[in-house]
């Protein structure tokens, strides 16, 4: 297996901007790091668990891909869309809407995530199962994987935590920008 190109795959796809990662930066620009990281423990868990997935049930997903694929572009491109939504509309001086920050939310979006989705449908045959057939050699980059998106989720909160007072002051346009990023990121998953 070729190391770089495989880690290289992993932080390319996991550090770049994404759904995940969009809403990360928009949910600590309006509700904190707290609430951000509570929402990258579940992504976290969910993407470790898709992967977890992918590697066990690799088989059997390569005869339905093509079924799988189009639904889940379908319904990850409501969700993203609906994401968007709720991100242009966002008012961070209101509080009381606590839903988009939750560890359930994060999970979930996970697998409501064209990129998520296809990135673990691809890393493990791609990358690890050509060389790779023993469960404990799986396992660990399984683990290797879960780690890097972790680290790229964290990423994002800290950039979101470290610059925070520069995006509450412009809020409306921040909104703005992170709403027409998920819909653009919607976009480039049908082209």
């Amino acid at each position: 297996m070729n190391i770089t190109s495989f880690l290289l795959y992993c932080f390319i796809v996991t550090f770049t901007p994404g759904p995940t990662n969009i809403v990360i930066l928009s949910t600590v620009h309006n509700y904190g790091f707290k609430k951000a990281m509570e929402y990258t423990y579940g992504a976290t868990i969910a993407f470790g668990l898709l992967l977890g997935i992918s590697a066990m049930l690799n088989t059997v997903l390569v005869t339905f891909i093509p079924k799988i694929l189009i639904g889940m572009q379908m319904i990850g491109t409501i969700y993203m869309l609906y994401l968007a939504y709720q991100i242009y509309k966002m008012d961070s001086s209101d509080p009381s809407d606590k839903k988009t920050g939750t560890f359930i939310s994060g999970f979930l979006m996970q697998f409501l995530n064209p990129k998520v989705v296809l990135f673990t449908l691809t890393v493990i045959p791609s990358f690890v199962l050509p060389y790779y057939s023993d469960t404990q050699a799986v396992t660990i980059n399984v683990i290797v994987i879960m780690i890097i998106g972790f680290l790229a989720f964290t990423t994002w909160v800290l950039f979101g935590a470290l610059f925070r007072q520069f995006l509450q002051k412009h809020k409306k346009i921040v909104n703005v920008i992170m709403a027409l990023s998920l819909v653009y990121a919607t976009i480039m998953i049908w082209i």
